[in-house]
Order: C-alpha cells, then structure tokens, then sequence
C-alpha cells in the first residue's frame, strides 16, 4: 500500500465538520440499487472538488448502494493535490500567486496535478457492501481502471494500466487517479486528458518527489500525453464503462457548500503539512 493511499483513510482530522444531516434528496432511491449519473461542472475550483467528497458522504449517510458516477471538466486552469502531497514539494506556489491559479487540496492520495480545459474529471462513489473486495486497494484500483480501459479500448487501441493508478498509452500516461475510502463506501476518481495543452504541468508543478517506474525520470511534457480523441468520444465511453446510468438532478448542494466553508476554502487545509 502506498503512503498515499493509507491517508485517504480517515485519520480523525476534519471529521468533525458541522455538515448538514440531509444531503442529497435521494429519499425516494435510497434503496435502489441503479448507478445514478451526475453530469455537473461548478464554477469555482473549490466547488468542484468538494462535490465529489459531498457524494461519498451522502452515499454513505443515505445508505444508497448503486452509487454514483460524476463526469465534469474545469473551464479553468487549477493545480489539485493529494490528501498526502507537500505543496512546497510538489508546486511552484509563486508562479501559481502570480497568475491566480487556485491550488485545491483534495481529500484522496496521490501527486499534485495541474488541469484545466481538454482535462475531464470522472468520480465514482462505490458500495463496499455491493464490491466488498474493493476494500482492498489494489483490488479498487484494478476494478476501475479495467473499466475504463475496456470502456475507451474500442478508440484508444493500447491503453492499459500502468504504475498504481495510471491509465497510459505506448508508456505515456493520459490518466493519474486516487481513492478515499469511508465506512461503507469508496470514492474512486480521476482526470482523462483529451485535449489539454501540457505546457502548464512544467509550468506550475515541480518534478515529483516520489513516481511509478514507468515514468523513467522523464519530464512533464515527456511522460504525460493526451488522447486527442474528441471530448464526446471520451465522455460517451465513460458513460459505456458504467453502463449507461440515468440522469440524477435532485441533489442539493448545502453539503458541497459546506464543505467549501469549512475546509475546501481554508488555508489551514490545503497548506498542511503532511
């Protein structure tokens, strides 16, 4: 298990947040068992990472067992790092400052990423009661990522897991992804990049302190690729991974909000040393 990993775990620190007891109106689904789309990108940066952990927590607090698949895309640029990452490590905060790209801790494992438009975000919240062997890391990692590898193989010939948790092409990497598990349930999400300039990654995000052995020291522009497939292409075939799940509109956003409030907003939470 990596470190990363075992951070994603609970560990007591931000537990206690006066988060709202209902979350997302699923009273007439708690008990279905039917995967729930959720095709909805926010405004703000913060927004749109503390929505993810708003559905891991309303699935786990609901009880609901089918899950939820989210599907987004930032319209601007921002670096994301992991639950475990050291900023001052991993990115060039001056630079960041300089040209107002917000920097976005999230509640998962992993590296330090930059995206921006040409970058879709997927997130999947999994019941451990419906998958109990993704209770087992690698077990998760491998479920997911052979999803998505079967769902984009018919246009991206190739594509295969690599390191932990990559989906790359011809040992280039064009998808990095984490997992946070709760009680109950798994959040499992991630970037596949489509059509987004690389430049940005040399930019704003320094050499990684730790990489998979496929990554061979190379650089930013040298390791990552994009698919240059279109965006629907990539979007459809993460509706194929997931067979096709319905529309889901009925939420309420008061748990994102408050996560953004109490944490996903506050210095005190991404400037943490790990």
């Amino acid at each position: 298990m990596e470190r990363s990993d075992r951070q994603t775990y609970d560990r007591g620190r931000y537990r206690d947040l006066s988060l709202p007891q209902a979350s997302l109106d699923l009273n007439d689904r708690i008990a279905s068992l039917v995967m729930k789309l959720v095709d909805k990108t926010f405004a703000e940066a913060a927004e749109n990472i503390a929505f993810d952990e708003a559905l891991l927590l309303a699935a786990e607090r609901s009880g609901d067992e089918g899950g939820f698949l989210r599907i987004w895309e930032p319209a601007e640029w921002l670096v994301v790092v992991g639950r475990g990452s050291s900023l001052l490590a991993e990115v060039d905060l001056e630079r960041c400052r300089q040209d107002g790209i917000p920097v976005i801790r999230r509640s998962s494992g992993g590296a330090a990423i930059v995206a921006g438009p040409g970058c879709l975000f997927y997130a999947v919240v999994l019941s451990l009661r419906q998958y109990p062997s993704l209770r087992f890391i690698d077990r998760a990692h491998t479920f997911v990522l052979s999803k998505l590898a079967e769902g984009l193989g018919d246009v991206v010939p190739g594509i295969k897991r690599q390191g932990t948790s990559d989906l790359a092409v011809e040992g280039r990497k064009v998808s990095g992804n984490s997992l946070r598990c709760r009680k109950e349930h798994l959040l499992y999400h991630g970037t596949l990049l489509y059509n987004m300039p690389l430049e940005p990654l040399t930019h704003y995000l320094r050499f990684p302190p730790r990489q998979p052995d496929y990554r061979e020291s190379r650089c930013h522009t040298d390791f990552v690729t994009n698919l240059n497939i279109p965006r629907k292409v990539v979007h459809q075939a993460l509706l194929s991974a997931w067979n096709h799940p319905d529309s889901f509109t009925t939420w309420s956003q008061s748990e994102m909000e408050s996560l953004v409030r109490e944490k996903y907003s506050k210095h005190s939470w991404t400037a943490q040393i790990p």
